[in-house]
């Protein structure tokens, strides 16, 4: 029964999404703001915080005004439906009590990206018991795997310093790479959240992540030694922006999300071994 409203079905976590619960979905398409169903998936998103430097509005009209569309169109009378919005990790911004839980009341988002988003779940969670709607928000820790079309330095780092790697090209890391980072496996991701919707509580914050702290230098080292790379490492200073909109050390409790039942099934390993031999056989 095609029984979820996929509200960005497209975009990477998505599309991926709906091809592993294809017989579930309903692909809302772009510019229809109205819930086929009782159960809402929301992932309508940007996708970093350098929009700033070129659009302003960007992060506001996409993560706030469109959200504010589709709420539009909800029919505050259904007591059935329930809205599970996906967020980031990012908004717990510059907050130095690491591991992240969801209960921390000392998030502090930094960059247009990571500001829009915690203000989405503040006027969800606020429409919501204005309106006596049940709703999921999950934030996600750092999501990689094949699909993502649009890695770059600003967006996915990880996965396109192993493209780097694969091709031979040396990388340039922040901190010589001596930074704390959760990855998760896309699959991984798409599977949880459907988890969490089909057992998981309602009116809760959900991280989702591998609740591990990967040393990102030595994610690097796996991906340079899997690939038999000559690729060399080369320790840089963050930039200005950086250092405004970015915190050192970062990565997600995830007591909640393996109380509820789910256990991620990719380790750091697998999911390296898996992306340095897509690049290899995409060169």
């Amino acid at each position: 029964m095609n029984n979820i409203s996929v509200f960005g079905p497209t975009g990477f976590v998505g599309n991926r999404f709906c091809e592993l619960h294809e017989a579930e979905v309903i692909r809302i398409p772009r510019n229809d703001y109205v819930p086929q169903s009782n159960q809402i998936l929301y992932l309508i998103s940007t996708i970093d915080n350098y929009n700033i430097h070129k659009d302003l509005f960007l992060d506001i009209d996409t993560n706030l005004t469109i959200l504010m569309k589709v709420l539009s169109n909800i029919d505050r009378t259904n007591k059935d439906l329930v809205f599970n919005f996906v967020s980031s990790w990012f908004v717990y911004g510059k907050n130095t009590n690491v591991p992240f839980r969801e209960d921390d009341l000392e998030c502090n988002p930094t960059g247009f990206y990571s500001i829009t988003k915690r203000c989405a779940e503040q006027m969800i969670i606020s429409f919501c018991e204005t309106f006596d709607i049940k709703y999921r928000i999950f934030r996600l820790a750092n999501v990689i795997g094949e699909g993502d079309n649009k890695i770059s330095k600003k967006k996915n780092a990880l996965q396109f310093l192993i493209k780097e790697i694969v091709n031979g090209n040396d990388v340039e890391l922040y901190y010589g790479g001596n930074v704390l980072r959760d990855y998760i496996y896309v699959d991984d991701v798409c599977n949880a959240i459907k988890y969490c919707m089909d057992h998981g509580p309602v009116n809760q914050i959900i991280n989702i992540g591998s609740g591990k702290p990967y040393l990102f230098l030595n994610i690097i080292k796996k991906a340079i030694r899997i690939a038999n790379s000559s690729s060399k490492i080369i320790d840089i200073n963050p930039t200005h922006f950086h250092n405004v909109v970015q915190v050192k050390d970062s990565y997600l409790d995830t007591t909640k999300l393996k109380n509820i039942g789910y256990e991620c099934q990719y380790d750091i390993d697998t999911i390296v071994k898996k992306l340095v031999t897509h690049y290899e056989q995409n060169r």
